[in-house]
């Protein structure tokens, strides 16, 4: 097993991920969306919320890091006593170290009433974090721990939905505290995010399948797995039109090698009909490794 793997496995390395991956996004909330007033939901939203609202009767307001905090805490007492002590596990790690680096990082604005900038900057940085951070099983509490907790007593609704439903409020909020452009911007930023986050999460693991019905099948079995390397299932199959049996090949390949693959076959059988598709993930040999959380 390579040295990669090994750390990917390690504990320590998913600690030394979420460490980054909650600076990072710490980093975004601070420096990004706070300064230009961007709601983008959940507890960091809330807290966004209350800093402006306090900044009345306080100077600066409640600090974005003690509202994270504040927020979190009942939610993980009753996640600990419906769920457990593993339920909650490196969340709880997630949530603290998030409000740790809220208060380190020093209130700087990195965008400059941009608002462009901030949703499409914003976007990219919390969606990479969030990503690391769901790559090492954690989340940062919030509204997803919330969610959690209500798709306990509303098994009907599923966790996204209600999470969807719970950051909709947390934005509308927004909107009537910040008003309309900075939440529009806010929904932007939450796009791209979400897209970030799942490219991180699934897309860098893509590949291609393919199917081919073909009278060559041998031949061209034969030539995929010297030239490509890659295994190829054959499968029984029948037209039915003709009512012929055939032989169809299925086989998974690297985006890379999709087009030296539609080669072979092409050089082969120019008559072969063949089926490609995208794969989002594929563990086995020659692609990822299984890796066990």
């Amino acid at each position: 097993m390579s040295t990669f793997f090994i750390y990917k496995r390690s504990p320590v390395f998913k600690y030394l991920i979420i460490i980054m991956g909650t600076g990072l996004l710490a980093f975004a909330i601070k420096c990004i969306f706070d300064p230009i007033s961007l709601v983008t939901g959940g507890f960091t939203g809330i807290a966004i919320l209350l800093k402006q609202l306090t900044n009345i009767f306080y100077q600066g307001g409640i600090p974005l890091w003690f509202a994270n905090l504040v927020l979190n805490i009942p939610v993980f007492l009753i996640a600990l006593k419906i769920k457990g002590k593993r339920f909650i596990g490196r969340t709880a790690i997630a949530t603290t170290l998030l409000s740790i680096w809220l208060y380190i990082i020093p209130e700087m604005d990195f965008v400059s009433g941009d608002y462009i900038l901030a949703a499409m900057f914003g976007g990219v940085l919390s969606g990479i974090s969030m990503g690391m951070i769901l790559w090492a099983n954690a989340t940062t509490g919030g509204t997803e721990m919330v969610a959690i907790l209500i798709q306990h007593k509303l098994k009907h609704y599923s966790v996204a939905q209600i999470m969807q439903v719970l950051d909709g409020i947390i934005v509308l909020l927004g909107m009537y505290v910040f008003g309309l452009r900075p939440s529009m911007y806010a929904i932007v930023a939450i796009f791209i995010s979400s897209k970030v986050t799942d490219t991180i999460l699934e897309g860098m693991k893509f590949s291609k399948a393919a199917y081919i019905i073909t009278e060559k099948y041998e031949e061209i079995a034969k030539i995929i797995m010297q030239e490509l390397d890659r295994g190829v299932t054959g499968m029984e199959a029948r037209g039915m039109y003709s009512g012929e049996k055939k032989c169809m090949l299925y086989c998974v390949v690297s985006k890379k090698q999709i087009v030296l693959l539609k080669e072979i076959i092409h050089q082969l059988d120019k008559n072969a009909f063949v089926i490609v598709g995208d794969v989002r993930e594929v563990l086995g040999e020659g692609f990822l490794k299984y890796k066990g959380h």
